[in-house]
């Protein structure tokens, strides 16, 4: 089945839940209103649509191939990555002075989401690059911007991140790729790198590696490591120079996002035909920033890819629900329990089979949700003239990010899933291609942090460092929602309002059960840190469509697209009372169940 973005849902987000209004009276974006956003949606849908999603199938089976050390990519990518650059999709969210768009995260974020749903492999190419702008843009000289910037931004250029080392996975304490100053500014950089997407490819001319690395005599541990800038090709007069002695000496063979080349990369091994035939062995890097601050630069790329990572999980949920949905209006299996076709039907008549098609579209939508009014609040953080207001909005931002990443991703697991149970025999056929998407689902949870990590950083710095200052505000916001759904009087708002007040609560005790023992029984607290992020995940998403309902419901005696406002009506009271009511086993698993997780001995295992 091909690919049909969701504008309708993604703007109705942006108008009554993230305030575009709002967002488009901060300077800089006195144009981004409502009609830009829906003219830049129009135009991605179908460059998404047309372009990029005929790819991804044809891609899973003959995925990007590497020889000799050089990556070809998958038939088509080369061609739609030139049609992507050109027309201004790399620089969308990024500055017009070095070639972007500028325009808000608000618009950007659902063009993200139609991306990485019409082809996930393609997609993490542009991911890599954005977080490298990021970094530059933070932390970069104005020579490395000059040197860098436009290019990346207009995507003639693509940028990675590289971490992950064969012994150095999540703790980055343990990395030890060295960088030895020459004297003029640049470094030498010898070290292995692993799992680096796009790493090495042939869709753009140079590859510009954001690189961790030990300054001889740095500290030992993460206060001893430092970011530098790798290129593929070094930059000259403008240009392209020299190639640089990086390598690609493998890629990994992996169980989903086959077409995304992931690489092992070898700095510094003295690679024929480059730098290193007339300097000897050695790349050449330049510093970004201070020495020994390369992981709080590193993780300005981070927090950029952990969003997008969740986006990314909305997406695959989203094409796997649309695949589910358009088999079961087709395929014919049994006849309806409450007899209203007399013979065999489309497996959609079937009770269950709706409940599966619900739960996909209901987590989907709840997730995109709260994806957009995030965005929202890291546009006013950015940008908003006051800098109290912007201080406000980036505690909310921080606080919503690992939920987005982790929440999101979690729930594609589920959807995915659902979306081979919904095709039953077929689903576990290639051929039909739910399976794919399955597959490709998995990482997510996994890379730029797996959801233990979000969750470790969502108890120690989104809840415990302010006291739960943040989390109780939430609150608080959650049950004025509470109050307006009361109000409304719909037997729809009113389920909502219930299940809604029993999540907040639930809520607020596990915040009261980690402040109370996080410092005096951290394996207790920790223990149930990933139940805590699955809580305050589906409580926000929850959240965002219980707002989405009261809308609606002012919004239909007008008669706007009533058949539209019902089903989210209908949605949102499906995800309140099949989703939101999980909130109270997760809390009395954190809250009642922490000594079991911890009971067996190690050797018991």
């Amino acid at each position: 089945m091909s690919y049909v973005a969701p504008l309708q849902d993604m703007l109705f987000n942006m108008e009554h839940l993230a305030g575009l209004d709002q967002v488009a009276q901060l300077p800089g974006f006195e144009e981004a209103g409502l009609d830009t956003a829906q003219a830049v949606l129009e135009e991605c849908a179908r460059f998404t649509q047309g372009v990029v999603a005929p790819l991804n199938r044809p891609a899973d089976i003959a995925p990007s191939s590497w020889k000799d050390g050089v990556v070809t990519t998958s038939d088509g990518f080369k061609q739609a990555f030139r049609q992507y650059a050109e027309g201004g999709w790399q620089g969308l969210q990024h500055p017009a002075d070095f070639g972007g768009q500028g325009l808000p995260k608000t618009i950007g974020a659902a063009c993200v989401e139609m991306l990485n749903a019409a082809n996930l492999s393609f997609a993490l190419c542009p991911l890599l690059t954005d977080g490298a702008i990021e970094a530059l843009l933070t932390a970069g000289s104005e020579e490395l911007k000059a040197a860098y910037l436009e290019k990346l931004v207009t995507g003639q250029w693509t940028g990675t991140m590289n971490l992950t080392e064969p012994q150095a996975g999540s703790d980055l304490a343990l990395v030890r790729t060295r960088a030895e100053p020459l004297g003029d500014g640049s470094y030498k950089v010898f070290g292995t790198k692993i799992f680096i997407t796009y790493g090495e490819h042939d869709m753009a001319e140079n590859i510009v590696h954001l690189v961790l690395a030990r300054v001889q005599g740095a500290p030992e541990g993460v206060k001893g490591i430092s970011l530098f800038v790798v290129p593929k090709f070094l930059v000259e007069g403008g240009g392209l120079g020299a190639r640089n002695d990086v390598q690609c000496v493998s890629i990994e063979h992996k169980l989903g996002i086959k077409a995304s080349p992931t690489a092992v990369l070898q700095f510094g091994d003295g690679l024929a035909g480059s730098v290193a035939d007339g300097a000897g062995a050695g790349a050449r890097g330049f510093l970004v920033g201070e020495e020994n601050r390369g992981l709080e630069y590193m993780f300005i790329m981070m927090n950029a890819a952990r969003y997008a990572v969740g986006v990314q999980g909305i997406a695959i949920a989203d094409r796997a629900y649309q695949q589910a949905a358009a088999f079961a209006k087709e395929r014919v299996q049994s006849r309806p329990v409450d007899g209203s076709v007399k013979a065999s039907a489309t497996i959609i008549h079937h009770p269950d089979v709706r409940r599966m098609l619900m739960l996909m579209r209901a987590t989907t939508e709840g997730c995109r949700a709260l994806a957009t009014t995030a965005a929202a609040s890291y546009d006013l953080a950015h940008h908003h003239p006051d800098a109290a207001q912007r201080a406000h909005h980036a505690a909310l931002y921080e606080f919503m990010v690992p939920l987005v990443k982790g929440y999101s991703t979690e729930m594609a697991q589920e959807v995915t899933g659902l979306g081979v149970q919904v095709h039953g025999g077929m689903g576990f056929i290639e051929e039909t291609g739910a399976a794919q998407h399955y597959r490709d689902a998995k990482i997510l949870p996994i890379y730029e942090g797996t959801t233990a990590i979000q969750a470790n950083d969502f108890v120690g710095r989104k809840t415990l460092r302010d006291g739960g200052q943040v989390a109780r505000g939430f609150a608080a916001q959650i049950a004025e929602t509470e109050a307006q759904l009361q109000s409304c009087g719909t037997p729809a708002a009113q389920s909502v309002a219930r299940q809604l007040r029993a999540a907040r609560l639930a809520f607020l005790e596990v915040v009261d059960f980690m402040l109370a023992n996080a410092k005096a029984q951290p394996n207790a607290a920790y223990a149930g840190s990933v139940p805590y992020l699955m809580l305050a995940g589906n409580l926000f998403a929850g959240w965002q469509l219980a707002r989405a309902l009261w809308v609606a419901e002012q919004l239909l005696p007008a008669g706007q697209d009533p058949r539209f406002l019902r089903a989210k009506i209908a949605t949102a009271q499906f995800y309140a009372e099949h989703v939101l009511v999980r909130t109270a086993a997760l809390r009395d698993g954190i809250v009642q169940g922490a000594d079991s997780v911890m009971a067996l001995n190690i050797d018991d295992f």
